[in-house]
């Protein structure tokens, strides 16, 4: 991959693949994804077979991918060498794409996410087809202009210095998760966090004493997930809070509805994962907003990335749990006021049960909300160190997989070692949320923030 920045910023990715048809059958297609338009702007790609260009085809069954067709069969055990060229170019406000923001990048600063960046090979058609898997290792080279500072997927094996460019090579493997990159004339300010480090990449230099109390914040959202969902695995030492090249197409969309639960009315995304170890954010509101827009974001770190990939795939009221987390994020270095805030402003969305048809369906905007009000209310029947316990027991438990309610269930019955299926029941099951629960945050009386770490194993009124 390369970067320039003259005459205008661009981003070229040469890509060599060398293929061995390992099947039972002659091959007459191979078939490729591209990057998504609605996140990317880039030139048509070309593509050379044994250094022959080839022209390719958008396959009919998804307009992401493209088709080689070849004139002559692909034998099985033969052996051929494939390379993609493929720019990017930065974004226009004309290159939004039904709402969603194309990807830009600055003369000085760019990074590309994990995942969609990078074309994927797609395994051949047929009921036992295999195929399109990465090797075992793989290298990654990146040039760059002098004074760049670079992180990157993978482990670093040498850096080179021709010209006015620097060149970074970094040995890729499965265990290195999805390839990412983040490279510009940042000033970077780590600050110690426990037994980690957090990294504050900004494009002006800032005095490490104003930047100490958000890093000191950043800690408390890190042991909030990690009591919430077990430490992160042993090579998560190191953290980086990347300030967005191009602010207006940094994020990937509007906010989602549960987003807009946890946020006050008009919030915009102003903080989003690149990697599981690096949130790019808006810095112009200074520190303290810095933190309050990324420690939603950080829940990815524990949860996303492969880790347990049902997690942001779930019916309600597992749905919500991503919600939950990220508003126990921004509690955490918001302070406990947070919690309660929250909660009033979902139970607006929830008409009462004296007004609900128990025979007629909620609305699905009811159903997100309750949801989300769900695990607050487990919060309040078990405790928070036995909802942390419980959680963490189910992501443990189905690390690598899927999970559902009754999993949830499972978990919390074997920490709390009662029956929890009929709580459950008691909210889910019913229009509207539990009056005990209205109540206690609805109440005139209820104005103090409830500081959740001090919650009790049983429900309690103010």
């Amino acid at each position: 991959m390369r970067f320039t920045a003259d005459p205008q910023p661009a981003i070229r990715i040469d890509a060599e693949y060398r293929l061995r048809n390992n099947g039972n059958q002659p091959l007459t297609t191979l078939e490729l994804r591209l990057p998504g338009r609605r996140r990317f702007h880039f030139a048509a790609p070309t593509v050379e077979w044994d250094s022959h260009l080839v022209a390719i085809v958008t396959s009919p069954d998804n307009p992401r991918n493209v088709s080689i067709n070849f004139s002559q069969p692909w034998p099985v055990n033969d052996s051929h060498t494939m390379h993609l060229a493929v720019a990017y170019q930065p974004s226009s406000p004309g290159d939004a794409v039904s709402g969603e923001n194309t990807l830009s990048f600055a003369p000085d600063a760019f990074f590309l996410p994990a995942e969609g960046w990078s074309p994927q090979l797609i395994p051949a058609r047929g009921a036992f087809a295999t195929g399109g898997i990465p090797p075992v290792k793989w290298a990654l080279t990146l040039h760059v202009p002098q004074g760049f500072l670079v992180h990157m997927s993978g482990r670093q094996q040498k850096l080179s210095r021709s010209g006015k460019e620097q060149v970074v090579r970094a040995e890729q493997r499965p265990s290195s998760g999805y390839p990412f990159i983040i490279a510009g004339r940042y000033t970077s300010t780590p600050i110690n966090a426990g037994k980690g480090t957090v990294n504050l990449w900004t494009r002006n230099s800032q005095a490490s004493a104003d930047l100490r109390p958000a890093a000191d914040a950043l800690v408390r959202t890190l042991q909030t997930y990690n009591s919430m969902f077990g430490n992160r695995t042993d090579d998560f030492h190191q953290l980086w809070i990347v300030e967005c090249p191009v602010i207006a197409s940094c994020f990937t969309s509007t906010a989602s509805y549960y987003a807009g639960l946890i946020s006050e009315s008009g919030a915009k995304p102003s903080a989003e994962m690149a990697s599981a170890d690096t949130v790019m954010a808006d810095f112009t509101s200074g520190p303290p907003e810095i933190v309050a827009a990324a420690a939603p974001s950080l829940a990815s770190s524990w949860l996303g990335y492969g880790q347990n990939p049902g997690f942001y795939e779930q019916d309600p009221p597992l749905s919500a749990l991503p919600a939950f987390a990220a508003a126990r994020g921004r509690e955490a270095v918001q302070g406990p006021r947070v919690r309660t805030d929250t909660i009033r402003r979902v139970l607006l969305q929830i008409p009462p049960r004296t007004a609900s048809d128990p025979r007629k369906p909620e609305d699905a905007a009811v159903v997100r909300a309750k949801s989300l009000l769900f695990f607050y209310g487990l919060q309040d029947r078990y405790g928070q160190d036995l909802c942390n316990k419980a959680l963490s027991h189910m992501l443990y438990a189905r690390r690598g997989g899927g999970f559902n309610l009754s999993d949830l269930i499972a978990a919390f019955e074997e920490e709390a070692h009662q029956n929890v299926a009929e709580f459950v029941r008691h909210w889910m099951k019913r229009p509207g949320v539990p009056e005990e629960f209205r109540a206690r945050y609805e109440n005139a009386s209820a104005t103090r923030a409830i500081d959740s770490n001090s919650l009790t194993s049983k429900e309690t009124t103010p």
